[in-house]
């Protein structure tokens, strides 16, 4: 019996750029685009329509970029894999978009053959990033592995801890770390709860004392 294709939803803002894309993913056939957009706020309401496997995302959209759309995505717990396909190299880029749970990280001129490799990739819950790439992921493993010895409370906290905490040492209240997350103040409110629980931090204060204290590792 034959497998299902693999769906994908593609945003960019790029029409010629997103149509060599759609031809490049449709002429695999294990793979199937459901959906295109041109900009992140249709792409969202495609998403929640549509539920594709993959979306394969711009960074720079109109309305929504590939970071609020991330946000969005995990907010809503859409069943919906993410592969950020951008121009930047930068670091700072490339963490924040893994921080948020993006399992794919290319930059645009990977070979056709990668793309395709990617989205199978991720397709089963695996990450893939441009070979281009493995320097930043060498280096994010190395601070990640010096986190665990200089502030080793920090690994028991889950991503999404380790997002509001970052907030946290930045200054931010509760509603303006909900609306930058795309979540609730509840939930943020929750969020600090089990931070302060799993780390033993008693008083109004300890949460933002260790947060400052740390904030170079979130």
């Amino acid at each position: 019996m034959k497998a299902e294709p693999i769906t994908i939803l593609i945003a960019d803002d790029h029409p010629i750029y997103r149509q060599g894309l759609r031809q490049i993913i449709m002429a695999d056939g294990a793979l199937h685009v459901v959906a295109e957009a041109d900009d992140g706020a249709s792409a969202l309401l495609q998403l929640r329509k549509l539920k594709p496997r993959i979306a394969v995302l711009d960074v720079e959209m109109p309305h929504k970029d590939g970071f609020a759309l991330a946000r969005e995505v995990r907010a809503q717990n859409l069943p919906i894999e993410l592969i950020f396909l951008t121009m930047y190299r930068d670091e700072q880029f490339f963490n924040a978009a893994l921080d948020l749970g993006v399992k794919g990280y290319l930059v645009k001129d990977s070979a056709p053959t990668e793309v395709i490799r990617a989205i199978k990739v991720v397709a089963t819950g695996e990450s893939f990033f441009s070979q281009s790439l493995t320097k930043l992921l060498h280096k994010r493993a190395s601070r990640l592995s010096e986190l665990m010895v200089e502030a080793p409370g920090l690994g028991l906290l889950t991503m999404a801890e380790r997002r509001v905490l970052k907030h946290v040492a930045e200054g931010l209240t509760s509603k303006q770390i909900a609306d930058e997350l795309g979540i609730s103040a509840r939930t943020v409110e929750h969020h600090r709860a089990h931070i302060a629980n799993k780390l033993d931090l008693k008083g109004s204060h300890a949460l933002l004392q260790f947060a400052l204290k740390h904030q170079t590792y979130l």
